[in-house]
């Protein structure tokens, strides 16, 4: 969806964008067998989801579809403790592990944990063979070498899990798990779910509000090398962090910035918000870290829209003892999904606000504003020196030639993540067949086929279990 600088409207962005007749919509649409019995798993996945709460996030969706293919069975995702969060809430410590497994038992098997084994007439637990996979990789690699390694010793270990699985997989059924995964199985724990809706009744009460991931953070400036606006003690930090976590690289920051890769200022998030027409009275929601630099770079944009809140203002209470932690970004993400208005001033390899676009689209294409930040960047450094004429104007010129929300290609180098059209999406009165919606009674066809499914192996056991321990690969499933 676009608009001309003329018919600039603040009123029509607080609204949805417009669906031209699709719905989200992840079921199966053709044949989808259900998840290996007990007896025919060919073997338990462990995976160890490294990074923030988003980058685990599409680990796990990951994992689901590496389990699928495999025919195997998911032991409950390990979220890396040493992560940028030095969180140790675990999995089962943000989502609500019944409510996993239970959406996902059409698609996979899930232990809690790998099964003991009884050898020379000791129990211990099944080991699995540790594996680094390559990155982004193929379909086949788990179909032929992972599956190899899980049929020799039963139990593979995948370490680190991170973007270990290609994006751009040619099967709709299988790029239609990763939704389900994502907007139905991977619902946050009660106590995040009740605090984050809490928030959103509060900000709500007082009419619209729209929510801004200011990805203005440590990490993200080291990385991106844009340092040149700092004081020199602040470029000293940002130089040492950039040294010690990633890859040497010469950056040059007016390059950098004419290329997009640097994350607005506050400053420059307000200067379009202001361009776009939406005044002081704009009730804002900011998601982020700790920003660095201090109050000097809130200042100016706190002078353009005091109405701010972020999750310790208006949250009922403290979150957790460590609220940069996993449960503070799990209540942003929710608050932020479900905000009128969301923009992401990063969205490069930003993880966050990446998945959050994804989920607002699936979650009725609600209104998303994208600066370009490379088309913003000359527009800003002409203000820098002095040459404001037609600033607001040039600003709009870039800011309506973004999408809002609406159903779109997906185009190169845009993740499936960001956006999940046309595989997540069907049409009442499609125009091409493998758009249309699957039918109404589909969950009922699917429990049918997996009670079928139960109730075979069932059978297959009771005729084996005089001569075959079952206790031997026992495990726990909720």
């Amino acid at each position: 969806t676009t608009f001309s600088v003329e018919d600039v409207d603040v009123n029509k962005l607080w609204r949805t964008a417009n669906s031209n007749g699709w719905r989200a919509s992840s079921a199966p649409r053709s044949y989808w067998p259900p998840p290996p019995t007990e007896s025919e798993t060919n073997g338990y996945l462990r995976v160890r989801c490294n990074g923030g709460l988003n980058q685990q996030r599409t680990a796990i969706c990951n994992a689901v579809v590496a389990a699928r293919i495999m025919n195997a069975t998911l032991v409950l995702p390990e979220l890396d403790t040493n992560s940028f969060w030095r969180d140790e809430s675990g999995f089962i410590g943000i989502y609500d592990v019944p409510h996993f497994i239970k959406t996902l038992k059409y698609d996979v098997r899930i232990a809690t944990s790998v099964p003991d084994i009884i050898t020379n007439g000791k129990t211990k637990k099944l080991k699995a063979y540790q594996i680094r996979p390559p990155r982004d990789a193929p379909v086949t690699w788990y179909t032929t070498v992972a599956l190899e390694k899980m049929k020799s010793y039963g139990a593979i270990y995948l370490t680190p899990f991170s973007h270990r699985l290609a994006e751009d997989i040619n099967d709709p059924e299988i790029q239609r798990l990763r939704c389900r995964v994502n907007y139905h199985a991977l619902r946050f724990k009660p106590n995040i779910m009740k605090t984050s809706s809490e928030i959103v009744n509060k900000l709500r009460s007082e009419g619209h509000f729209m929510s801004i991931h200011l990805r203005f953070e440590m990490d993200m400036l080291a990385f991106a090398g844009c340092i040149d606006i700092f004081t020199p003690q602040e470029q000293k930090i940002l130089i040492k962090y950039r040294k010690e976590n990633f890859a040497e690289k010469e950056l040059v920051y007016r390059e950098r910035r004419l290329i997009g890769k640097c994350p607005l200022t506050p400053e420059e998030v307000g200067l379009i918000l202001r361009a776009l027409g939406f005044d002081n009275t704009t009730h804002i929601y900011l998601a982020s870290g700790e920003l660095f630099g201090g109050k000097r770079f809130m200042r100016p944009f706190k002078a353009m829209f005091p109405r701010l809140e972020n999750h310790s203002s208006v949250g009922p209470g403290k979150l957790e003892e460590n609220t940069r932690g996993l449960a503070g970004s799990a209540v942003d993400y929710m608050v932020c999904l479900l905000s009128d208005i969301f923009m992401p001033t990063y969205d490069g390899p930003s993880n966050f606000a990446n998945n959050l676009i994804g989920h607002r689209l699936y979650y009725g294409f609600r209104t998303t504003i994208t600066p370009n930040r490379k088309a913003l960047a000359p527009i800003f450094m002409d203000r820098e020196v002095g040459s404001t004429a037609g600033f607001e104007e040039r600003v709009r010129q870039v800011m309506m030639k973004t999408y809002v929300g609406g159903p779109h290609k997906r185009i190169h180098p845009e993740p499936f993540y960001t956006n999940s059209w046309p595989e997540c999406f069907c049409q009442e009165n499609p125009r091409n067949h493998a758009d249309k919606c699957p039918p109404d009674n589909i969950y009922e066809v699917l429990e049918n086929q997996f009670r079928s499914e139960e109730n075979e192996e069932s059978i297959e056991v009771k005729a084996t279990s005089q001569t075959v321990s079952i206790s031997q690969t026992e495990e726990t499933v909720i």
